[in-house]
């Protein structure tokens, strides 16, 4: 059997409202945007850190505080954006369970290519 150790996998982790699994989704991209909110207090310049249109950034953050139903940050004009304690305990629950998920996953992976 030729050796797999090159083979590597990644954990998607996707929080959905159940009204709708596919709009409004909580990945990835809004939890990098939800932390540069925390890190730089501005979803503009949470967006232009990855190289994303703020205006998509806006598109993608009102849609899934649509589907979730409560805000992810507050909006304070020029004076930039904060979390919401919602936004805040979603983002800290999502990058928690990507840490377990992704430590559990490439122990497991390990032990069935074996």
């Amino acid at each position: 059997m030729k050796s797999m150790r090159h083979l590597d996998l990644q954990l998607r982790l996707t929080v959905f409202a159940v009204k709708s699994p596919t709009e409004g989704t909580f990945g990835k991209g809004i939890a990098t945007l939800l932390r540069g909110v925390e890190d730089f207090g501005s979803l503009n310049m949470a967006a232009k850190k990855i190289h994303m249109a703020y205006s998509k950034a806006w598109r993608i953050m009102k849609e899934t505080e649509a589907s979730f139903g409560f805000n992810l940050i507050d909006r304070d004009g020029a004076r930039g954006s904060t979390l919401t304690a919602e936004g805040r305990k979603i983002l800290e629950t999502y990058e928690l369970l990507e840490r377990e998920g992704a430590v559990f996953l490439e122990g497991r992976f390990i032990e069935l290519l074996k």
